[in-house]
């Protein structure tokens, strides 16, 4: 399973990236105005700044909603590095950008993915990378995972490309969650990844440790 941190904030993509974990980055456009990254430019060059700390893809979303105006921003987004996955809404012209993009052999992140119909077509139309985000379905009592459970189960049926990446993470059990079910990729906060460093008998054997240690000495 891939680990994607789910940020625009540089200190925690180099905190993830020095816990020698990280796979990648996804952000949008509301992740980039919560660290003050407004302005085409400051995005773009913000784009290319988490490139230079993973090793991984990076997903970088298009505002554009309609055909053209997606195909001329995500050629400009994928010509920013060779890390970047250019990162379409699951509409209409964005299954026909990503089959656009796929043909011209540059990857896709399919974004806003709630149902497996969804699913099915942009792993019809190339995707690299399709987002079903379960966090926001569990907040309208829908369950996420199950639908991660059905994704896997019809990409495994016709052996499609199309990786799974868990989106709208919320906490580490979520995280194990997606692990189980077969997700490919998680993407979310740090706290997420962290989180699974965390267990209380970890805490108390090591204080043992430490103490008996001291007891020697």
């Amino acid at each position: 399973m891939k680990f994607f941190i789910d940020t625009a904030n540089l200190a925690q993509i180099k905190e993830a990236q020095e816990l020698g974990v990280l796979d990648g980055v996804t952000t949008n456009p509301s992740l980039m105005a919560k660290e003050g990254i407004t302005g085409r430019d400051n995005i773009l060059k913000h784009y290319v700044d988490i490139c230079n700390i993973v090793d991984g893809d990076v997903s970088a979303e298009v505002i554009a909603t309609d055909y053209e105006s997606m195909i001329k921003e995500g050629e400009e987004l994928a010509d920013l590095h060779e890390q970047i996955v250019v990162k379409i809404p699951m509409i209409k012209d964005g299954v026909k950008a990503i089959k656009y993009f796929s043909d011209k052999g540059i990857r896709t992140n399919c974004t806003l993915v709630f149902s497996v119909g969804q699913a099915l077509l942009a792993a019809k139309a190339g995707a690299s990378y399709v987002s079903p985000f379960i966090g926001r379905l569990d907040d309208i009592s829908t369950d996420g995972l199950n639908l991660i459970a059905e994704i896997r189960h019809v990409y495994d049926n016709y052996d499609f490309g199309t990786e799974i990446l868990a989106a709208s993470i919320r906490h580490t059990m979520h995280v194990i969650d997606c692990a189980k079910i077969g997700a490919d990729v998680m993407t979310g906060p740090l706290s997420s990844i962290e989180g699974l460093l965390k267990h209380p008998l970890t805490d108390s054997g090591l204080a043992k440790f430490l103490e008996d240690y001291q007891k020697g000495n």
